[in-house]
Order: structure tokens, then C-alpha cells, then sequence
């Protein structure tokens, strides 16, 4: 059996509820799952709730659940930062909390927001940065992702959607070979190569734009991650034929050009699981024949 298929085969083992691999992820910090649960646990930290009050401990949690794309977590960030609750008051950082929350649905961001001196830039907190960790471990990457811009946009916004923002590169990379301009000849447009169906779907009002873009892109991927349960092959391979491909062939279609592309991500970005957010989409029901499969 291959690598690439051990990797899918290792994802969707790690999809089976009740294996070690399932109980792994579901005590990672990271898993998305458990941002709703996170925010409590701020919360609890945060007004001394069955514990001691714990101002930066629960800016820190807070701030794994933000990284989910939570927008109560951001709400919450937003708040401390505005009223020096464990942190010195950071205007410039409470907009860009409160603004994420907004972006993210929350009902009383927008409101909070009006309060702030309206010429305020927006800053993003420390714990929200890319960590340095992360160019270092990229250079061992096959591709040398271009620094600039794009690349800057990109570790900006992926965060608010709970995508990795390497994921997100590697993506731009294979798809435009960062070119805000590209055009395929079906139609694919701009840097993360937006159908027009799928620019519309995901509320693009321009495919050239390069924010406007990967904000269509990552709220794709996002969505592909929640259908798929984080199976980044699977999200791969829907993302260069569809989701209805994947599905109507139980798995990778068996296209030369979405195998071959489904091989470069993971050349590219090397993990089999990616952690998704369940309340965007109700998973597809393929997982479900996966995981019995895998019993």
C-alpha cells in the first residue's frame, strides 16, 4: 500500500469515534470541536468560576478558541482588551478582536465596535500571530512560498476561518502559482482559482482581488473541512473536482489531474487531519461509510 494511501487510510481511522487516534484529537488543544467548550473554560477563568480567577490564562484560552474561528472567543479577547482586564487596554487590538467577531456573526460586535474612536487601526494580538515556529519548519517544505503580500494576507485571514495558513499556501500555490490575475480555461479565477459558482457561493465580488479571494478560498476550504471531518485528502480532492466527485466515487476520484493534485498538497502540506468546525456544515454522509468501513 502506498503513502498517499496510508495517509487517507490514517485519516479516516482517526475519524472512528472511540479509537486511540480519536481520543488523541479530542484532548488536542486544537481540535475545533472543542472551541464552544474552550470559551466555558475561559469563561470559568476569566470570572473565577470553580477556579481562581486567572486573567491570562483565560486570555490564552480564549485565544486557542479564536484560532477555531470562534466568535465568542473573539468577542471575549476583544472585551478584555478594551477594559484592561488582564492585558493593558490596546484600542487598536480590541477593534480588530471586535471586528473578527463581527465578520464571524457575532450579534453585539458591530455595537461594541461604534465605541471605538473610528480612526483606530486595527492590530492583531501577539497569541494570533503566525508563530516564528511555523517559517522555520516551512522551510523544509518542497516549495519556498514568495513573502510579500500574499503571503502576509494569507496568515492574516486564515486564522478567523480555522484554516491552517499553510494549507492555504500550498493551495494558492498548486492553483495560481500566487498570480491574483490567473485564469484556467475552465473559468477558475484568481489566486485560489474561484469558479464563478463557487466565488458567488461563498459571497466573492471580486475574483481578482487578492483579499476578496482568499477570504472566498479559506471560507471554501472551511467548508470542505467541516464536510470531510478535517480529511485533508478528501478536502484535496473536492477542491480540484468537487465534493460531489469525491462522493459519487467513495473516495479520490480516479482523474489523473485530482490524484496528481491531491499529491501535490501533500507534498506541500503534510498532514492527513485538519482540525474542521462542525456547525458549519452537517458532515457528508461518505464519512460515515468510511468509518464503517474502517471498523
Amino acid at each position: 500500500m502506498s503513502s498517499f494511501v496510508l495517509s487517507v487510510v490514517f485519516a479516516t481511522l482517526a475519524l472512528v469515534a472511540g479509537s486511540p487516534i480519536a481520543q488523541t484529537l479530542a484532548t488536542s488543544e486544537q481540535m475545533p470541536l472543542l472551541a464552544p467548550e474552550l470559551v466555558a473554560l475561559g469563561n470559568r477563568y476569566q470570572h473565577g468560576e470553580g477556579v481562581d480567577r486567572d486573567l491570562p490564562r483565560a486570555l490564552a484560552v480564549y485565544c486557542r478558541a479564536a484560532k477555531l474561528g470562534d466568535a465568542q472567543a473573539f468577542y471575549e479577547m476583544g472585551w478584555m482588551y478594551a477594559n484592561a482586564r488582564g492585558v493593558e487596554r490596546d484600542d487598536s487590538t480590541a477593534r480588530y478582536l471586535f471586528e473578527q467577531a463581527a465578520a464571524q456573526g457575532h450579534a453585539h460586535a458591530p455595537q461594541v465596535l461604534r465605541y471605538i474612536t473610528p480612526s483606530t487601526l486595527s492590530a492583531v494580538p501577539a497569541c494570533l500571530r503566525p508563530d516564528p515556529v511555523v517559517a522555520q519548519e516551512e522551510d523544509t517544505y518542497e516549495h519556498p512560498y514568495p513573502r510579500g503580500p500574499i503571503f502576509e494576507l494569507v496568515n492574516r485571514l486564515a486564522p478567523s476561518y480555522g484554516v491552517d495558513p499553510r494549507l492555504a499556501l500550498a493551495v494558492i500555490s498548486i492553483e495560481s502559482g500566487f498570480q491574483p490575475k490567473a485564469v484556467s480555461p475552465k473559468n477558475a479565477q484568481g489566486l485560489m482559482q474561484l469558479m464563478p459558482d463557487t466565488a458567488h457561493r461563498f459571497r466573492v465580488r471580486n475574483a481578482f482581488d487578492p483579499e476578496d479571494n482568499i477570504k472566498g478560498g479559506l471560507a471554501y476550504l472551511r467548508w470542505l473541512l467541516a464536510y470531510f471531518q478535517g480529511n485533508v485528502p478528501l478536502v484535496a480532492a473536492a477542491y480540484n473536482a468537487g465534493e460531489r466527485a469525491v462522493e459519487s466515487y467513495g473516495g479520490i476520484p480516479p482523474y489523473t489531474e485530482t490524484r496528481d493534485y491531491v499529491r501535490k498538497i501533500a507534498r506541500l502540506y503534510r498532514k492527513a487531519i485538519h482540525p474542521f468546525q462542525s456547525h458549519i456544515v452537517e458532515a457528508s454522509p461518505l464519512m460515515t461509510r468510511l468509518q464503517n468501513i474502517s471498523k
